[in-house]
């Protein structure tokens, strides 16, 4: 699946993030975390919720937390002030905002695709 939102691609299937077809390079606890607040982007994710999805239920600090979390906004051109993309509930976790469309999985960066001919 991929996950558009803005001028970013996430493709769940290659673990890729894509910026405007320009890779980026993200950490794999990154990814995942963008991947776990985009696919329950429809409420909010509790650090417990991430601390079981991401961290496989071991033991995170707040500041490994807030790391990671500053990261993912980081990647999809975000901050902790504008809030935009990811944005923190106040004692309840994290909620990923921006408004996303999914696509099944068409491999390839859009001019790759145009190039081999695999789009109109």
């Amino acid at each position: 699946m991929i996950y558009e939102f803005g001028l970013y691609k996430l493709d769940a299937d290659r673990l890729e993030l894509w910026c405007d077809d320009e890779p980026v390079a993200v950490e794999p606890q990154v990814f995942s975390l963008l991947l776990c607040l985009i696919e329950n982007r429809e409420r909010v994710v509790s650090k417990d919720q991430l601390i079981e999805q991401v961290w496989n239920s071991r033991i995170v600090s707040d500041a490994t937390m807030s790391s990671r979390i500053n990261a993912a906004r980081h990647a999809v051109g975000d901050d902790g002030k504008a809030q935009t993309v990811i944005r923190t509930i106040p004692r309840r976790g994290f909620r990923f905002v921006a408004e996303v469309s999914e696509n099944a999985a068409a491999h390839g960066t859009a001019s790759e695709l145009t190039r081999t001919g695999a789009a109109p």
